[in-house]
């Protein structure tokens, strides 16, 4: 059931990054008239805080989601090979 949630929240923070990345193309930042009725509006950085805000986050706690599975994997390598740490030999 955890890696289901994980999947299903993996793939949702990824449609937000896609969206994030897409809505400065998808409104006319010259034209206040494109995006005055937008969650966020009537000003530019609202709308953009709103739609582009949750991609943000989205990508950083992905990053860190990652990092971390890759210092567990690195870890958990180092252990099975018996690879010392850096105290080791010291007395």
């Amino acid at each position: 059931m955890k890696k289901a949630l994980r999947v299903v929240g993996i793939l949702f923070g990824l449609y937000l990054i896609v969206r994030a990345v897409a809505e400065p193309f998808v409104i006319d930042m010259t034209d206040p008239a494109t995006y005055r009725q937008d969650w966020g509006g009537p000003s530019l950085a609202g709308v953009l805080l709103v739609h582009c805000g949750p991609g943000v986050v989205s990508a950083v706690l992905i990053g860190l989601a990652l990092r971390s599975w890759r210092r567990r994997r690195a870890a958990a390598a180092g252990q099975a090979e018996g690879v010392a740490g850096p105290t080791a030999g010291r007395r």
